[in-house]
């Protein structure tokens, strides 16, 4: 089974204001709600190609019911811990030409409230994948996704990771399965500006040998490099397309890879598939379609590096 954690999910309030004027009322063309966090994301394109997964995090209140139940009708029924007191946020994405973000704070949670996901998390199984993706809110220790792998050691669970950082960097030591930073993410880590598919292949081996078993570095317009754990690389351009939302794209990218190495163990078929589907999101409105990644798979390729 494939699980997914989001700390700190969210509803999206997405308010279109084709004139809009500050300081003044305003009125809304089109509103709509939308499921918000990366591993949310993941587990609802795991879904569109054709894998069940459980989403697992915290929620809260009116708008935690709301956000389960959305996850439901996407066909993705979620285990939240639920937390005794606030709401799940609500963040808001105005789009008024250009687009503007207000990203609320998420609620509280205690130490009992904690342990509870810890223990979901321990009921994992041989076999299993687990995707932690996003960041680490506040009141939770800066630690966790590094807490998380080091109570799953030995127990053969795969671990993807999708975070920057810190966060990211911590996890290494307990090899996880697949760790999907975009090339400025990188290039942070380790003070460089990466503007090549080779200086990428390049610093995704040295996350490597720091322990990450396969590195999939995601460059926006100039495509993606893969680093494998059995000693190849791979580089592909992106697929030709008009961008039109690139939110989730990145998190597309990782079901993607996931469901194609599900079905092939293949880390070729995973890379190409992590990039169309990445791709088929950022053409979309929304998350992508399985329709959409094949179509986009029919001209993708892969080059050694």
């Amino acid at each position: 089974m494939v699980y997914t954690l989001t700390l700190n999910p969210a509803l999206d309030y997405v308010v279109k204001v084709p004139d809009y004027r500050n300081g003044q009322v305003n009125r809304a063309g089109e509103t709509a709600f939308l499921p918000g966090g990366k591993g949310i994301n993941v587990s609802i394109m795991l879904k569109h190609l054709g894998i069940n997964s459980v989403p697992l995090g915290f929620a809260a209140g009116f708008t935690g019911k709301e956000l389960e139940r959305y996850l439901i009708c996407e066909g993705c029924v979620p285990e939240f811990v639920y937390l005794a007191e606030g709401n799940t946020r609500i963040n808001v994405k105005l789009k008024a030409g250009t687009e503007t973000e207000i990203n609320a704070p998420g609620p509280k949670v205690t130490e009992r409230e904690l342990e509870a996901l810890k223990a979901q998390i321990a009921g994992l199984e041989s076999g299993d994948f687990l995707v932690l993706a996003g960041s680490i809110p506040k009141g939770l220790p800066e630690s966790i996704y590094r807490d998380i792998m080091a109570d799953l050691q030995g127990k053969g669970v795969n671990v993807a990771v999708d975070t920057e950082g810190d966060a990211l960097l911590q996890t290494l030591p307990y090899q996880p399965f697949l760790i999907k930073p975009n090339h400025h993410e990188l290039g942070d880590i380790f003070g460089v500006e990466i503007n090549t598919k080779e200086m990428a292949a390049e610093y995704a081996r040295k996350l490597q040998k720091q322990g990450a078993r396969n590195v999939l570095v995601s460059m926006a317009g100039q495509g993606a490099v893969l680093a494998t754990e059995n000693g190849k690389g791979f580089a592909a351009e992106a697929p030709k397309g008009t961008v039109v939302n690139s939110t989730g794209a990145g998190d597309s990218t990782v079901a993607g890879f996931l469901v194609g190495y599900l079905e092939t163990e293949d880390y070729e078929t995973a890379f190409l598939k992590g990039i169309c589907s990445g791709s088929a999101t950022a053409f979309s409105q929304g998350l992508g379609t399985a329709e959409e990644v094949e179509e986009l798979l029919q001209s993708a390729s892969a080059t050694g590096i």
